[in-house]
Parts: C-alpha cells; sequence; structure tokens
C-alpha cells in the first residue's frame, strides 16, 4: 500500500499527549493515527452491515405468536 503525506492541525496539548502515547506503546504518531483511523473505519463498515441487516428483518416483520380472532367491531360491539 501508497502512503500519502498529509497536513494535521491538532492541539499542542492534544498533540503531547499523543506523542506520549505512541512512545508509550513504542509505536510513531503517523502508526498511532492510522490505527486508530483504520479501527473508525472498520467500526464504521460494521455498524452499517448491522444496520442493514436489521432493516432487512424490520421490513420481514417479526411472528410474536399473535393471532387475530376478532375484528375491531366485534371487540368494540356495544
Amino acid at each position: 500500500m501508497q502512503n500519502q503525506n498529509i497536513t494535521l492541525s491538532l492541539p499542542k496539548t492534544v498533540l503531547r499527549k499523543i506523542k506520549l502515547l505512541a512512545a508509550k506503546r513504542q509505536s510513531s504518531v503517523s502508526r498511532l493515527l492510522t490505527r486508530a483511523a483504520e479501527k473508525m473505519l472498520e467500526e464504521e463498515t460494521e455498524y452499517d452491515a448491522a444496520h442493514k441487516r436489521q432493516r432487512a428483518l424490520l421490513e420481514i416483520g417479526f411472528n410474536l405468536g399473535f393471532r387475530k380472532t376478532a375484528s375491531r367491531d366485534d371487540l368494540h360491539d356495544r
């Protein structure tokens, strides 16, 4: 995979914390941010797939075991 450089502007406090975290994990800031972005994209893809599955189930509907025994008019006949 080919990499491309970007310019990223972060608050100094955030950048300092990211550098410390990268050092703690024996990684580079670039690799740390790449992994975070990849994880975010993976979660989004998984969410979209789950959402599509659930929408398909809603379209089909669920059998809750109810049977129509009488019409509304019959139930409310006075």
